[in-house]
C-alpha cells in the first residue's frame, strides 16, 4: 500500500548553468488537491514534465503510485491536462474521446455520460475544428476523467473558460478528489485555487519556498490583518485618539494588527460604542501570501 500517490524527493534539474529545479521535495496523498504556484519560469512546467517522465532529473527521485515516471504503470496511474490542448480538428468530440477510451481500455458506454458531465453533450457530434478553446479544454478534462487516474496533473485547467464553466470545472475536480484522485493544479488564477485546494506549494526560481495549508502559510508569513473603522457623526479624530491608525477618506480609520492581536483590537473597537458606525476586517489573501513567498525578501 503506497501512502503517497506522488513523491518528489530532492528533485534537481539544470539548463546550462541555471538551476531550473533545485532540491524540490513534494508529496501528494490520495484525494488531496494541491495548487502549484510560481511566476513564469519558476519551474512548474519542468516539474510536471518530470513527473510525467518527459524530462529527466539531474538528481533526486520521483515516484508515481510507487512507480518510476514514464513507466507503463506510472502512465496508467496518471492523467495530464496541458494548458494548450490539441486534438484532431476533423474528428468530432465523440470520435476523439472514443479513440482515447479504446487506447485506455475503457468501455464505450462511458463516452456519452462523460461528454455530458463536462458540458459537451450537445456539441459531441460536431467537428472539433469548429469548437472554441474553452470547449477543447472541456474535452481535455473529459480525457482526464476517462481513466479514473490516481494522479491528475492540471496545467492552467480553466484557460479559455468563462466564469460559470470555471466553477463547473472545479466542481469536477472536487469530485475527482473525493473519489481518491490526487490533483496537482498549476495556475495563475489565485482566487480560484485559494478556495478549492487543500495545500499551496510555491516555486521561486526553481526552489520550493512554501508548501502548507493556506492557514499555516498565513501564520508563518506573519502578514497583518487590516481593520477599517468607519466613524459615526464625524468622530474620526476621537477614534484615532483612542486607537491610532490613519485616516482614510475622511470618515474612516485604518489599523493593522498581527493575527494573535485580532481579538484584543476588536475589543478595543467595541468599547468605543456609538462612535463607530461600521467595521471591515480584511485578512491576508492568497495573493498577499504569493507576493510574500515569491518576493525578493526571501533571498
Amino acid at each position: 500500500m503506497v501512502d503517497n500517490v506522488l513523491t518528489i524527493k530532492g528533485a534537481g534539474k539544470k539548463r546550462g548553468a541555471m538551476d531550473v529545479l533545485c532540491d524540490v521535495s513534494l508529496t501528494l496523498r490520495a484525494g488531496e488537491r494541491v495548487a502549484l504556484l510560481g511566476h513564469n519560469g519558476a519551474g512548474k512546467t519542468t516539474l510536471m514534465k518530470s513527473v510525467l517522465g518527459l524530462t529527466g532529473l539531474d538528481k533526486g527521485a520521483i515516484m508515481v503510485a510507487g512507480y518510476a515516471p514514464g513507466s507503463n504503470l506510472a502512465r496508467k496511474a496518471t492523467a495530464y491536462l496541458p494548458e494548450a490542448v490539441s486534438f484532431h480538428k476533423a474528428l468530432t468530440g465523440r470520435d476523439q474521446l472514443t479513440l482515447f477510451a479504446r487506447l485506455s481500455g475503457v468501455e464505450k458506454s462511458k463516452i456519452g455520460p462523460l461528454l455530458d458531465r463536462v458540458g459537451l453533450g450537445e456539441a459531441a457530434d460536431r467537428r472539433i475544428g469548429t469548437w472554441s478553446k474553452g470547449m477543447r479544454q472541456r474535452l481535455g478534462m473529459a480525457q482526464v476523467l476517462l481513466g479514473q487516474p490516481k494522479l491528475a496533473l492540471l496545467d492552467e485547467p480553466t484557460s479559455g473558460l468563462d466564469p460559470v464553466s470555471r466553477y463547473e470545472l472545479y466542481t469536477i475536480i472536487d469530485e475527482m478528489a473525493a473519489n481518491g484522485t490526487a490533483v496537482l493544479i498549476a495556475s495563475h488564477t489565485l482566487s480560484e485555487v485559494e478556495a478549492r485546494t487543500d495545500r499551496i506549494a510555491i516555486l521561486r526560481k526553481g526552489v520550493l519556498v512554501a508548501d502548507d495549508t493556506l492557514q499555516a502559510l498565513t501564520a508563518q508569513a506573519g502578514l497583518p490583518i487590516r481593520l477599517r473603522v468607519r466613524a459615526r457623526d464625524g468622530n474620526t479624530d476621537r477614534i484615532m485618539q483612542a486607537l491610532g491608525g490613519k485616516r482614510v477618506n475622511g470618515a474612516s480609520v485604518e489599523l493593522t494588527c498581527d493575527a494573535h492581536m485580532k481579538m484584543q483590537q476588536l475589543r478595543r473597537i467595541t468599547e468605543l460604542g456609538d462612535l463607530v458606525d461600521d467595521l471591515e476586517m480584511t485578512t491576508p489573501r492568497l495573493e498577499d501570501l504569493y507576493r510574500y513567498y515569491s518576493g525578493d525578501k526571501l533571498q
